[in-house]
């Protein structure tokens, strides 16, 4: 009896012990890429109560020719939804369709791109899609680009649409080195001009290669960017804080780039704010470890935290990636 009795007191704590155990255990984690794929420059969103990442087809310009995105409830959970948008929709892209930014309005999803890698006088440029559906698929608003010109320098490219406080919908914009910042029109098929009469206005920030991107917190504008080389070691992303959205942005600090223990060329990034939480996430490109091959690029998520004076902290890029995370 005694003996029956000892087992049942180890079993119990065994019991006891596991359920701790169960309770304790470490959460699910997305583990990076968070998506299978070559996929580069991601624009993170959050529409209701999903995730959505909009990114770069990751390949040589003339297979650029389609846009695929991805759906999640929880961050670690992905659906992939294909060819949302390609170049048999839009007649006048014939390749290199890049960087999606994407936004809501008056019930509709619209889908801004780069097309065709324009050089002067060349047709190509930044275009609009529109779709009653986040997954598409989406219709060329406008049959044409919405901005062509090469202006202050920079190629229309890695476009990035903010809204502001007060309705206003900026566009920032630019590669080879040059930054331009516009207002867009009420649906999104012109450009505004501002109080001064002028319609482009240059913001390009020292150290800015491309990929601008932009936030609020504590009513203080966060302007981000890539700089460096996309194909390199030193491909990264920095960022300013400003009072305004039309800068002056001047650069505080490089918070995300390469480890060379988990991958290489960090950059081109977006970031994903979860409504009435702190929980800010960065979401980049990066190449696998000792991976130079130029298009083999993934998407990735980390955390992004603050310090107690609102300065970003450098991110740690991980293999392990962030934990789930529901918006209910």
């Amino acid at each position: 009896m005694k003996h029956i009795t000892t087992g049942l007191f180890i079993g119990l704590i065994c019991m006891t012990g596991c359920q701790n155990r169960a309770q304790t255990a470490a959460p699910q984690l997305a583990g990076n890429p968070v998506f299978e794929g070559w996929y580069a420059d991601p624009e993170g969103i959050i529409y209701d109560d999903t995730y959505w990442i909009y990114p770069t087809s990751s390949d040589q310009y003339e297979k650029q020719t389609y846009f695929d995105c991805f759906s999640s409830p929880d961050l670690v959970n992905w659906t992939k939804h294909p060819s949302i948008l390609d170049t048999t929709e839009v007649k006048w892209a014939k390749r290199a369709m890049w960087a999606p930014s994407v936004i809501r309005k008056d019930g509709n999803y619209y889908f801004f791109f780069a097309a065709n890698d324009v050089h002067e006088g060349e047709t190509g440029g930044i275009g609009v899609a529109v779709s009653d559906k986040p997954e598409g698929p989406y219709r060329d608003l406008l049959g044409k680009p919405l901005i062509q010109e090469i202006v202050n320098g920079a190629q229309p490219i890695d476009q990035f649409v903010f809204q502001d406080n007060d309705g206003s919908y900026y566009m920032y914009y630019g590669g080879w080195g040059h930054c331009n910042v516009v207002k867009l029109n009420d649906d999104f098929t012109g450009l505004v001009p501002f109080e001064d009469g002028t319609i482009y206005k240059e913001v390009t920030p020292d150290g800015y290669v491309e990929g601008p991107f932009m936030f609020k917190r504590d009513g203080k504008y966060y302007f981000m960017w890539s700089e460096g080389g996309w194909t390199g070691p030193d491909y990264s992303v920095a960022y300013a804080i400003a009072d305004s959205p039309m800068g002056p942005f001047n650069r505080e600090a490089r918070i995300l780039e390469q480890n060379a223990e988990v991958a290489n060329g960090a950059g081109h990034h977006s970031v994903i704010h979860v409504p009435q939480t702190d929980a800010y996430y960065m979401v980049y490109h990066r190449r696998p470890r000792g991976v130079t091959t130029r298009d083999h690029r993934e998407t990735c998520i980390d955390r992004m935290y603050f310090d107690e004076q609102g300065f970003i902290q450098p991110v740690e890029i991980t293999f392990e990636g962030i934990p789930a995370q529901t918006l209910n």
